[in-house]
């Protein structure tokens, strides 16, 4: 997903910079060779204190007038052109002053991502993860994006609303940056910056908040059903369709073949020391299963 995401925005962007940990930094140092792209700008945390810092530290480190595309790199997108007309649109908006944040057509009635109501291009609000009652509403209502965590802004800009709304974290960073060696930021350093998230710090706050409502097949793989979803786009190896009578909108994600009759809706997760079975839609709740899981058989996590 790394190397998708370098080979996506290569020829969209003049420079990438990586922020990442120290044990990652390696890693994506190798795979951005194999991509014969240096990652000559850099930001290696020590321990990480979210996305807020991050963008900040991100910010700090080029030139007010730099325009910067943020994206993680463990989300899988696809339809090409429409991504390009979105990125065109919210680097016009950036270039007017606006923190841009990119909103996606909602499919489903989704608990795991975080939902932003718009009016247009104007945010009204931000909603965090809601229950599926108020999810369901949402989709009903038809004015509401998922949050893709792809943001697009001049870096002076947002240092000077991250300045405003959360002044502890852009002082801790300035401090942080000016202790940094070749991207590297101390372990004291980064650990004196307060850690929050840059939808909370930044963008439910600011009155400079622009979204490009976009159509692009996109999705961050963050749950089973999400993987489902991508699935449709573009196949996985070890996911198959479960073989028998009767079956309906059934999957494996595994590579042994499996048998069933007149099952429904349902996906097997198939791993060293577990299977597990799931109603397609129910992926949030899989963290209560771990939670069950952490104390009736911790060893499984380990």
């Amino acid at each position: 997903m790394f190397q998708e995401t370098v080979i996506r925005n290569a020829n969209l962007v003049d420079d990438f910079m990586i922020i990442t940990n120290e044990k990652q930094y390696e890693a994506a140092k190798q795979q951005a060779a194999e991509l014969k792209q240096p990652l000559s700008k850099k930001i290696i945390e020590p321990i990480g204190r979210n996305t807020a810092p991050a963008i900040t530290l991100a910010c700090l480190n080029v030139d007010a007038e730099d325009i910067l595309f943020v994206t993680p790199s463990d989300q899988m997108i696809g339809d090409s052109d429409l991504y390009l007309k979105s990125l065109d649109r919210a680097i016009t908006l950036a270039k007017e002053g606006y923190l841009v944040t990119f909103g996606m057509q909602p499919t489903r009635p989704e608990t795991g991502f975080g939902y932003i109501e718009h009016q247009e291009e104007g945010v009204v609000r931000f909603t965090e993860k809601p229950a599926y009652k108020t999810a369901l509403e949402f989709l009903e209502k038809g004015n509401f994006l998922w949050n893709s965590g792809m943001f697009c802004f001049k870096a002076g800009v947002f240092l000077e609303e991250i300045k405003k709304h959360q002044p502890a974290i852009f002082k801790a960073s300035v401090e942080a940056c000016n202790k940094s060696s070749d991207g590297l930021i101390p372990q004291d350093a980064m650990k004196a910056i307060p850690s929050e998230s840059v939808d909370y710090a930044v963008f439910e706050k600011s009155d400079r908040i622009k979204v490009v409502p976009s159509s692009f097949f996109w999705t961050d793989l963050g749950s089973f059903d999400a993987i489902l979803d991508y699935h449709e786009k573009q196949p996985i190896n070890d996911l198959n369709t479960i073989n028998g009578e009767e079956n309906h909108n059934t999957h494996a994600l595994t590579d042994k073949e499996v048998f069933g009759i007149g099952i429904e809706d349902i996906l097997v997760i198939d791993t060293k020391d577990v299977l597990f079975l799931m109603k397609k839609g129910h992926s949030d709740k899989v963290k209560a299963i771990y939670n069950q899981a952490k104390l009736s058989k911790p060893t499984l996590l380990h």
